[in-house]
């Protein structure tokens, strides 16, 4: 019995943990999973029924840890600023906000009327990939100085209104993050649609192909 609470309640941290991952930077996130292992582990005195599968976890749990660290390259004080101010600010750019197809049709003939190419972001506030883009991708200074000129547009369908959903409906799309290219015509370019995410090196690709013209 004593075995079946200790299980139930690693459990209940874990669902914890995975809600917190929606808000949470990853880095943060991955050892906040390190740790829900560790100490099971020692509570358990690493007995030969877990040893196994609990020594195989945890090596997991490192190695995606030190994937993190090595690729993202992320900088912890800016990860523990984040995570304070997630919900407040989630992206490093500054976007138009736009609610329904009609506010979007607006913007896009306004973008039209300047010859301007416009970007529309899909973004929610449970939306881990989304949280990812604003701090590694749109933070980016060459992605940032690339969409310079571009309209920048975000629908926010954290609440899931029925505009929200209108409006995923009208582009076919099951939910956030998804990123869409509007040219000075209004037609957007589906081929240079990105769903989830994208580092800021392919991100940047996408913008020149969209563009059509060198990126600096």
């Amino acid at each position: 019995m004593n075995v079946t609470k200790a299980v139930f309640g690693v459990g209940l941290l874990a669902v914890a943990v995975w809600l917190l991952g929606r808000i949470m930077p990853p880095m943060i996130t991955q050892l906040l999973w390190v740790a829900l292992l560790i100490i099971p582990l020692m509570y358990l005195g690493w007995k030969r029924l877990w040893k196994g599968a609990g020594f195989v976890a945890l090596i997991s749990r490192l190695f995606c840890l030190w994937d993190l660290a090595t690729h993202q390259q992320p900088d912890y004080m800016q990860l523990l600023c984040v995570a304070a101010v997630a919900c407040e600010e989630p992206s490093a750019l500054l976007f138009q906000k736009v609610k329904s197809a009609d506010e979007l049709q607006q913007t896009l003939a306004e973008a039209h009327a300047q010859g301007q190419w416009v970007m529309l972001d899909f973004y929610a506030d449970w939306c881990t990939s989304c949280k990812e883009m604003a701090l590694y991708t749109f933070s980016d200074p060459k992605v940032r100085d690339a969409l310079s000129p571009v309209v920048l547009v975000q629908a926010d369908v954290t609440q899931n209104l029925q505009t929200d959903r209108a409006l995923l409906k009208q582009f076919n799309l099951i939910g956030p993050p998804a990123i869409l290219f509007f040219g000075p015509d209004q037609q957007e370019r589906n081929a240079y649609r990105v769903v989830g995410y994208m580092k800021a090196d392919s991100f940047l690709d996408i913008i020149r192909q969209a563009f059509q013209k060198p990126l600096s």
